[in-house]
């Protein structure tokens, strides 16, 4: 019987592997350093496999096969050294197919952005730009001016009163401009329009947006003060007015944008704080957290306002999300009157939390498809427009694929079942969207091990557990990718 030390007398060591000719090749082609680290890491799992062996004077027939097996490896060297490789300068960040059906998946990161949107970054990125450039005067610009000016034309076409009345004129009231993202949109308005005074807010509304991140410590690092009003499910119109003191910078209105309150609830509508606000000379900030540009009724989403519609009510402050119902890349959106968004751009916070070349890139691309009224260019807004139908199809053709793939006795049983499909990303909590389901189930794995088989497939396809069952939905997975799906679990048969 060969002892635990003869096994690893057979190992090489880091230099007699380097000193192979293919392993030059590959020092040459990734650098030294980078295929020494994945000698080491090999040889290290190697170490650890023959240690790991409890041998004993019964294990004769089972030491010879781990002798066996260390040759294989030994064998296998070279190509465990390019598999380390590859591994450790590949990039972490990749590529998912996300078939969950859930739209703006946070841990996915959430709309996907537009071909235009693509080629936008592409063109503006891999060369010099005029971010920060004005062509016409020839001297330096504002970024800002990539974006706004889109947003006025989107304001202009849809802007009115707060009274309902024609103002095609009031885009010019307002200015849009971009942070990183929407808690940055929210502090730097906080901080711009109150602070060391008083922000009033509904106890009803100070809402956790995700990660952790909590509406009041937003506001406290924001310096200005919470004052809370009324109870968790009633507020009134009466708790703010009496609120309102002297210390009293803004009215604050946060859109419960991840989570409904039924039953015995009250707030105040929208008209009224507009109302209160004239009436007492107080801004008025409505956080939207997601901020739709899309009339959202057009699939039977209700309970959403869109940013045009609080505009129009007569809010002077909006906050929104890019990469939410906007479906473009992550950023936080202030729109609102003119001379108080220019409060917020001269404050230093200003610079410190502004985005790049690339995110306004995107943005730029994103928002111009809204003034071309193009929405089906927008990935995240033609998911949502997706009918039940159109879905089943594509699901019935992708089963029939598999099946045909499948031998005589498949381990993998495809169904189709009714199910639905939701927003995601803190967007209309309650809407669903009808669609059709593809359940797997396997005869040698669970719901978990198939899903992990579903993660660690090229690409990683993201699938749902519901009842112990494994479901793919269609909805967010693109028409383009259906055949990987269909090779992914074709494999598992």
């Amino acid at each position: 019987m060969t002892p635990k030390s003869a096994l690893f007398q057979k190992l090489p060591s880091t230099d007699e592997v380097l000193r192979r000719p293919e392993i030059q090749a590959l020092a040459e082609r990734d650098g030294l350093a980078a295929v020494t680290d994945a000698i080491r890491n090999v040889l290290a799992r190697l170490r650890g496999e023959i240690a790991g062996e409890r041998l004993d004077e019964r294990s004769l027939e089972r030491e010879q096969k781990r002798e066996q097996e260390l040759e294989l490896a030994l064998a296998g060297l070279t190509a465990a050294v390019e598999r380390e490789l590859r591994q450790s300068l590949g990039y972490s960040l990749r590529a998912v197919i996300n078939a969950t059906g859930v739209i703006l998946h946070t841990n996915l990161g959430r709309a996907p952005l537009a071909v235009s949107a693509l080629e936008h970054i592409r063109d503006t990125a891999s060369a010099y730009s005029n971010l920060e450039y004005d062509l016409a005067a020839g001297e330096r610009g504002r970024r800002d001016v990539h974006v706004d000016r889109l947003f006025q034309k989107l304001f202009a076409e849809h802007g009115s009163g707060a009274t309902g009345e024609a103002r095609p004129s009031a885009a010019a009231s307002y200015s849009t401009i971009v942070v990183n993202n929407n808690a940055a949109a929210v502090m730097l308005a906080l901080n711009s329009l109150a602070e060391g005074g008083e922000v009033i807010v509904s106890r009803g509304e100070l809402v956790e947006i995700g990660g952790s991140f909590r509406i009041p410590d937003v506001m406290s690092k924001s310096q200005a003060t919470l004052r809370e009003v009324g109870t968790t499910n009633r507020t009134r119109i009466a708790d703010y007015e009496r609120a309102i003191n002297d210390r009293t910078r803004l009215l604050l209105r946060v859109h419960r944008s991840n989570f409904s309150i039924t039953g015995f609830t009250e707030q105040p509508a929208l008209d009224e704080f507009v109302a209160l606000a004239r009436s007492r000379n107080l801004p008025l900030m409505e956080d939207l957290g997601s901020g739709a540009l899309f009339d959202l009724h057009t699939i039977g989403v209700a309970n959403e306002p869109s940013v045009f519609d609080s505009l129009r009510a007569g809010v002077d402050v909006v906050t929104y999300s890019g990469d939410k119902l906007l479906g473009g890349p992550q950023a936080g959106l202030i729109t609102g009157r003119a001379d108080l968004v220019a409060r917020m751009s001269s404050n230093s916070l200003f610079r410190a939390l502004r985005v790049d070349k690339l995110t306004y890139a995107a943005l730029e691309a994103t928002v111009l498809a809204y003034v071309k009224h193009d929405y089906d260019a927008v990935p995240a807004l033609r998911m949502m427009q997706m009918s039940k139908d159109e879905i089943a199809g594509r699901a019935e053709a992708l089963v029939l694929q598999v099946n045909s793939a499948a031998e005589k006795s498949p381990k993998l049983k495809l169904e189709l079942i009714d199910g639905e499909s939701v927003i995601g990303g803190g967007a209309a909590p309650t809407a669903v969207l009808a669609t059709r389901l593809i359940a797997l189930a396997h005869g040698d794995l669970n719901a978990d091990e198939l899903c992990a088989r579903l993660r660690h497939s090229d690409p990683p396809v993201i699938a749902r557990v519901e009842e112990s069952r494994v479901l793919i939905d269609l909805r967010t997975v693109f028409p383009e990718q259906d055949a990987s799906v269909a090779e992914t679990l074709t494999s598992l048969n």
